[in-house]
């Protein structure tokens, strides 16, 4: 049963990065291992994380001297989004705190960093009860014409991580902080220093989204969702009824409905 399960039945091998290694190292890590945030080290000390938002944010800013994106250090863009537990705690104190950090270090008794638990690992051995409707979010649209900088603004003022794409109000793929981090670092490392600000503000949406969109229906339930999110390693899934856009289900939902 449930209430049987402790921290070191779900623990994930921790997944660390130095903060003196360079973003775009993080970044390619964070793919590489599907995973969001990075546990991020100086020497043997967690000093906290860093995630494909703070990645984005920082290959996306305004700089008055172009800097190689290799030359960039995740120590300039660590956050303490983080908090800690020890392996013989139970899983039930896990919700409240992935309600409110995207991940919780694990400890062993000397204080040593042994694994991370994240919302996947939660989900997994832990699922919300009642249907869609009862873990879903509101989904946010944004054309597919829209300049990337604009996407960044929105995502920023409003804290919105990603954004359903549509076509003349049909959806036709997704957006998200990697897909802005990826296609930002492409575009710095490829276009010309001097150039950079101003082919970025014409990058538009259409080119760095994920298309074709993988969605569900309405009717599905939420076992299935989870079960598919896990398979396809993904952080979310657009729920359609009868064709149209109606909300948003994320793993982060998924914990808040717990």
């Amino acid at each position: 049963m449930t209430h049987q399960l402790f921290v070191r039945d779900i623990i994930a091998k921790p997944v660390t990065i130095a903060k003196s290694q360079a973003i775009t190292e993080a970044l390619d890590k964070m793919i590489d291992e599907g995973i969001d945030p990075l546990i991020t080290m100086s020497g043997h000390d967690v000093v906290g994380t860093v995630s494909r938002k703070s990645i984005a944010d920082k290959l996306g800013a305004r700089q008055k001297v172009p800097i190689s994106t290799a030359k960039i250090h995740v120590a300039g863009s660590v956050e303490l989004d983080f908090t800690t537990v020890y392996p013989d705690q139970e899983i039930s104190e896990l919700v409240p705190l992935l309600k409110r950090f995207k991940l919780v270090v694990v400890y062993d008794k000397n204080h040593r960093l042994i694994g991370q638990v994240g919302y996947g690992e939660l989900i997994s051995v832990l699922q919300p009860k009642g249907s869609v409707d009862t873990v879903m979010e509101p989904a946010h649209t944004i054309g597919v014409n829209e300049r990337v900088q604009h996407l960044q603004h929105r995502m920023a003022e409003e804290g919105i991580s990603r954004f359903v794409v549509t076509d003349s109000s049909k959806p036709v793929g997704i957006v998200t902080e990697t897909d802005v981090a990826v296609s930002v670092r492409k575009f710095r490392e490829k276009v010309e220093g001097r150039h950079q600000d101003f082919h970025l503000h014409n990058l538009l949406v259409r080119a760095i989204m994920t298309s074709p969109l993988i969605s569900v229906d309405r009717s599905a339930k939420v076992a299935e969702i989870v079960d598919l999110m896990l398979k396809k390693k993904i952080s979310s899934l657009p729920i359609m009824d009868k064709g149209k856009l109606v909300g948003m289900v994320t793993r982060r939902s998924l914990v808040n409905a717990l």
